[in-house]
């Protein structure tokens, strides 16, 4: 016997289709507040990101981008946190600029799109990483300027955050990384200043604590003591400012150093506007040699000799080991192109 046929009044009625403006009603929230916390951008606080991701989850609001995040997919997105000071210094500094320029390409390539912090110290960008974990708002994140047991490592395990190591696999402790052999290259680059004849050189750092510098600083002093050198060492924070304090020390100190071995490019640049004004000569008074070559160093007069390093190519290296990590690839050290001089007019015997 056939069921008689349901009457419309029997039917049932679709669900009604849940809305932003539900949400926002239930959170007590406007609109434009619930678009810019579902779908993970700046305009709103993160208590009340927090109660919208609530809210939404509780109602069943599954919607895109958002819907993806609260069910733990994959966001296409990729987390750099960076200081205060080096985002300053991003309109003349061509490190960092090179370096997002290959995490960028190769993003853009995997169709994956990049979010980009400032913070003010170190506490700071725990907290951003806190943040992004809990709101689902980034895959992974890159980690830059190692300190040796720097609490990021630990922080991103904890929360289960994919990352990568822009540095050696000693400070990544068991983290996918990316380093260069900055010992070897820093060796390199005291033995050609010996072999022009320069028996008293200055280094001008970045901050003592980070491990790319400890790594050079080790290098460059075993090597300066194996061939009979004087090493001096002025420490800066990689900014215009420290960096011209250093060189001017070290020209008007005495004895003077014969050369100076700089961390980074901007740095030598900067020195070489220094020495002009003080009036010596370079090279003939004293020689100049850079670290990251870069378009600044060639264009300069005369042009700076350099350690050189693709350091586009890093972070296109970086970005390709994080998709990895993102696709299931266990953890892995990989060793990058080791920097090599790139002699040029900078540098000479001493007069």
């Amino acid at each position: 016997m056939k069921s008689p046929a349901p009457r419309p009044d029997d039917r049932a009625v679709p669900p009604q289709r849940l809305t932003i403006k539900d949400i926002a009603a239930r959170a007590g929230v406007s609109i434009g507040s619930v678009s810019y916390a579902l779908n993970g951008r700046p305009g709103v606080s993160e208590a009340t990101r927090l109660r919208v991701l609530t809210v939404a989850e509780e109602l069943g609001w599954v919607p895109d981008n958002a819907a993806r995040r609260l069910a733990g997919a994959q966001t296409d997105t990729v987390g750099l946190v960076l200081p205060q000071g080096t985002a300053k210094s991003l309109g003349v500094a061509p490190w960092f600029m090179e370096f997002i320029g290959g995490v960028a390409t190769v993003l853009a390539e995997a169709g994956y799109g990049m979010m980009m912090q400032v913070v003010a110290g170190l506490d700071a960008e725990l907290d951003v990483y806190r943040k992004w974990s809990r709101g689902r708002l980034v895959d992974g994140v890159i980690l830059v300027d190692l300190r040796a047991d720097d609490p990021r490592i630990e922080a991103v395990r904890t929360l289960g955050l994919p990352a990568v190591v822009a540095g050696p696999p000693e400070v990544a402790d068991g983290l996918t990384c990316v380093w260069t052999n900055d010992g070897a290259a820093a060796q390199e680059a005291v033995r050609y200043l010996a072999a022009l004849g320069h028996r008293d050189i200055a280094r001008v750092s970045g901050p003592a604590d980070i491990v790319h510098v400890k790594i050079r600083q080790r290098a460059t002093e075993e090597t300066a003591a194996e061939l009979g050198l004087r090493i001096r060492t002025w420490h800066t924070d990689y900014s215009v400012e420290s960096g011209r304090r250093a060189t001017r020390e070290i020209l008007l100190s005495t004895p003077r150093p014969t050369a100076i071995l700089y961390d980074d490019d901007l740095g030598a640049v900067t020195g070489l506007a220094v020495a002009r004004e003080l009036n010596f000569r370079v090279p003939e008074d004293v020689s100049l040699l850079a670290w990251d070559d870069s378009n600044l160093c060639q264009t300069t007069f005369p042009p700076l000799s350099a350690m050189s390093h693709d350091v586009l190519g890093y972070g296109a290296h970086l970005t390709r080991r994080l998709l990895e990590v993102l696709a299931g690839a266990p953890p892995a050290s990989h060793e990058d192109v080791t920097p090599r001089i790139t002699p040029r007019a900078s540098t000479a015997p001493p007069s």
